[in-house]
């Protein structure tokens, strides 16, 4: 990662830091079926980053079909986190439980500075 883009995202997680709340990403995973371990259960993996909820604005409805009434945005800094979000993983923010629905990585040059989730309840 080049200086300038490391600065760049590292000013992303500050600003979010300071102006947004933390944000739970949790991905849980059905292993394969192991007939030595039946009861196997799912794999959870959880990680914590900064985020900040926003509602769409009227021209992104316009411009989006798969935008639904009361989805909201959660941009999310991604200096710093394990793994990069995805969809159908569960976000938790002020403990209310979302589901991530679509994924924008903001990455100039390659460096992955913010990611842009559409979530719903």
């Amino acid at each position: 990662m080049s200086e300038f883009y490391y600065r760049m995202a590292a000013t992303a997680l500050r600003l979010i830091t300071q102006y947004g709340q933390p944000v739970t990403l949790r991905e849980t995973t059905t292993p394969e079926y192991d007939p030595d371990n039946p009861d196997g259960g799912d794999v959870v993996i959880e990680q914590t980053a900064q985020g900040i909820l926003l509602d769409f604005t009227g021209l992104e409805f316009q411009n989006d079909t798969l935008i639904v009434r009361g989805d909201k945005k959660l941009k999310v800094a991604a200096l710093g986190m394990a793994w990069a979000p995805k969809p159908l993983i569960a976000a938790e923010v002020q403990g209310k439980a979302w589901t991530v629905i679509n994924v924008k990585e903001i990455n100039p040059a390659g460096t992955p500075l913010l990611y842009e989730l559409q979530v719903r309840s």
